[in-house]
């Protein structure tokens, strides 16, 4: 790996694959643009191969990063705890929460600078989004600005935190990865983490509603 540059944070989604075609417009050597996933113990580990298939198309540098032993230490959610359902149908604030991995974000944040750190990367991004503000706190702009702030200080030279989707809607989202040609279809969003998107999740159901919003063909294959 070479110093300089930005890494983008990767789960395989629509957020961070937007993100990350994003970047590569901004940044048009892709030699100096790489990305890190993380394996936390999700039960939509799927998400991590898509994550892959991306990179390969974006020909972009991608590591994964084994965090799985965390995952005894993250329960209570419906990502990392197999006693608690996955809830389906639309979000509401009780139903989001159940989808919250305690302090996941700071986690993969903090990871993912020392990477920065150790190999000389000047920017670091993530994907939080408008969308996420009422149930996620690590999304919200309180967090960014605070980390934002960490970063500047937490090393001998400062990170510079991106987070350029952090005022725009999902269907903003699918809109500037319309223009960005996206691969849509490399893209993984559903919890139950089967082959299909299960369409009932609350991820997939904000999947196609933004689709939907966003006036854009949806290439998504759902179980129902």
């Amino acid at each position: 790996m070479e110093e300089g540059g930005a890494v983008v944070i990767l789960s395989g989604g629509m957020d961070s694959t937007t993100l990350l075609y994003w970047m590569l417009e901004k940044m048009p050597d892709g030699r100096r643009l790489e990305a890190l996933s993380f394996d936390y113990g999700q039960r939509h580990r799927r998400e991590l191969e898509h994550a892959a298939l991306v990179c390969e198309a974006a020909r972009v540098p991608h590591e994964v990063v084994d965090l799985s032993e965390i995952r005894d230490c993250l329960r209570g959610s419906a990502l990392t705890d197999d006693g608690v359902a996955v809830p389906h149908g639309h979000y509401q604030d009780a139903s989001m929460k159940e989808t919250v991995v305690p302090n996941r974000n700071m986690i993969l944040l903090s990871v993912a600078a020392g990477y920065c750190f150790a190999w000389g990367k000047r920017m670091l991004a993530y994907a939080a989004h408008a969308g996420d503000h009422a149930i996620y706190p690590d999304c919200r702009p309180g967090f960014i600005e605070a980390m934002r702030g960490v970063l500047a200080v937490a090393h001998y030279e400062p990170l510079m935190l991106l987070t350029p989707f952090s005022a725009m809607t999902k269907a903003d989202i699918v809109r500037e990865g319309d223009r960005l040609r996206v691969p849509w279809e490399l893209t993984y969003s559903c919890y139950e983490g089967g082959d299909l998107h299960c369409g009932r999740c609350g991820t997939c159901t904000e999947r196609r509603e933004a689709f939907g919003l966003a006036d854009s063909g949806d290439p998504t294959r759902y179980a129902r």
